[in-house]
């Protein structure tokens, strides 16, 4: 048996030692870029003519790698390997499925600053942030081994005279695993691993900003010894590829995170039963946030400056949990904003690999022209505190921005940005701050700074969200110690890193057998 899972330690890069591991890491990625990587269909390694190219969000001059635009009708072949590999895998005891899992996480582990390197070039994560995907990467590949061989057990039932009755947890089938750009190897390995894990195979189409980071996840794969077809690796765009595998009849789950508009659609097409069909297709939907942090009147005002910044601001505001509202009473609303632009001043914005940099580039020239257009919709409906300023000349950046006096219902107070953007929001009381906190359309993640035991208590209670922090950033859970999943169109509420999780992708058999 295994040892009790534990969370993967962070890295210390104030200690010289890491650091220069960092360095020559960051040197010898660099020394790849421009390689071509392939898509990889039951073991077989395949190219194809078109190509996607994957760019340097800091230097936008620079080719990361490329990886293949693969088509429609490759859909087919990947189910064709998954569903004979299926056969095998579903009867592989847990105890092989987990191992592998194991491995997977000890490649990782070896790899951890060469993957983490990867990171920094292809998305824009800081040295912290990529260390942090990284780690978490290990982590869901260490507690879903785990949860494989507890959800791979015998369940005894009631007992019942002359007979035995168990019950058991068996796989669903083939499943597609589609991941998000913002943690291109933590949830990618979460969606992919997990459903494996319980037994299923699965075709994994990566997001096409990171297939880079995608590609070396299939590489340490392959070199445990999966077997050929348990995961398929299938890169293209999501108005094809994506599109023809969530539709087909075939594809027996979906499990995706990303954003609001591609999840309903998934959800909506995954509702239709297609002839041929002979299930109800299961969806794990994983989407957006629009995160608030509540400053109560009888906060450590400082501590909650930073716990707001940090959330706010960490890889650019470019996390689903990141906190995109602020909501502050009014008696200490001067005081919280004129420390929290201060604090924000301070944050450092440039090319990632200088680790001197806390904050890096945008996603994309899409995200960028997006943020920035909701930045020009903020200076109209809020005060300009600080930020604003965007720069794409040679990479994707834009400054930490804080806009104040916003209304509840303001479109920068609804709506997801996904970018380095927050809306800072005066509540008359804590009563005002709790109903414009559950006043979106989102439900994942929300904190409360406070030193009120009985204010805890009722945030707590009523504020609607999955994941919910006190006196601490809203960012940042961890597997199996915050399991991450939220409410209403934020999605399913699957509880990735929980002991929940593995049962999404798993259906109960009851069995009886008379013994007199």
């Amino acid at each position: 048996m295994p040892t009790p899972f534990a969370n993967e330690p962070f890295t210390d890069f104030s200690n010289p030692e890491n650091k220069h591991a960092m360095e020559q890491a960051l040197a010898d990625v660099a020394a790849q870029f421009g390689a071509e990587y392939p898509i990889v269909l039951g073991g077989e390694h395949i190219t194809c003519e078109k190509k996607i190219r994957s760019i340097n969000p800091s230097k936008t001059s620079e080719v990361v790698g490329s990886a293949q635009k693969g088509t429609p009708d490759m859909v087919e072949t990947a189910l064709d390997a998954a569903e004979k590999a299926f056969e095998t895998w579903r009867f592989t005891p847990a105890t092989e499925r987990a191992d592998l899992c194991f491995n997977l996480a000890a490649e990782m582990r070896r790899r951890k600053y060469e993957l983490a390197s990867w990171m920094v070039y292809e998305i824009g994560k800081s040295w912290a942030e990529a260390d942090g995907d990284v780690a978490e990467a290990i982590d869901f590949c260490e507690f879903y081994g785990r949860e494989a061989l507890r959800w791979g057990e015998v369940r005894q039932s009631l007992p019942y005279p002359n007979e035995t009755n168990v019950l058991v947890y068996q796989p669903l089938g083939v499943g597609a695993a589609i991941p998000p750009w913002n943690f291109p190897l933590a949830i990618l390995a979460g969606v992919t691993i997990g459903p494996a894990a319980a037994g299923n195979t699965m075709i994994l189409k990566p997001a096409s900003d990171t297939p880079v980071i995608a590609a070396k996840f299939m590489e340490m794969v392959e070199k445990v010894g999966f077997p050929k077809g348990v995961i398929n690796f299938l890169t293209g765009s999501g108005s094809d590829v994506g599109e023809t595998l969530i539709t087909n009849p075939r594809v027996r789950f979906v499990n995706f995170t990303g954003s609001r508009e591609v999840g309903l659609h998934i959800v909506e097409e995954s509702g239709k039963t297609r002839p041929g069909q002979k299930w109800i297709k299961r969806v794990a939907v994983e989407m957006g946030g629009k995160d608030a942090t509540i400053v109560d009147a009888e906060a450590d005002i400082d501590a909650a400056v930073e716990g707001v910044a940090m959330a706010a601001f960490g890889f650019q505001g470019q996390k689903c949990s990141a906190c995109s509202r602020a909501i502050v009473d009014a008696k200490l609303y001067d005081a919280f904003l004129e420390k929290l632009v201060a604090r924000v001043k301070t944050i450092t914005v440039g090319p990632v690999n200088d680790p001197e940099n806390f904050m890096g580039p945008v996603s994309s020239k899409a995200a960028f022209d997006k943020i920035r257009s909701y930045i020009e919709i903020g200076k109209k409906e809020g005060r300009l505190m600080c930020g604003g300023e965007g720069n794409d000349k040679t990479g994707l950046f834009i400054q930490p921005t804080v806009i104040a006096d916003v209304a509840p219902t303001a479109r920068i107070a609804q709506e997801e940005i996904f970018g380095p953007v927050l809306a800072v929001i005066k509540a008359q009381d804590f009563d005002d701050a709790i109903s414009i906190f559950n006043g979106t359309d989102y439900g994942l993640t929300g904190g409360v700074f406070t030193k009120s035991r009985d204010k805890i208590e009722r945030a707590k209670r009523e504020c609607y969200c999955g994941n919910f922090y006190v006196n601490r950033k809203i960012t940042g859970a961890l597997v199996a110690v915050q399991p991450f999943g939220g409410y209403n169109m934020s999605g399913t509420c699957s509880k990735a890193g929980g002991h929940d999780y593995m049962g999404l992708f798993l259906e109960a058999k009851a069995v009886c057998e008379r013994i007199s």
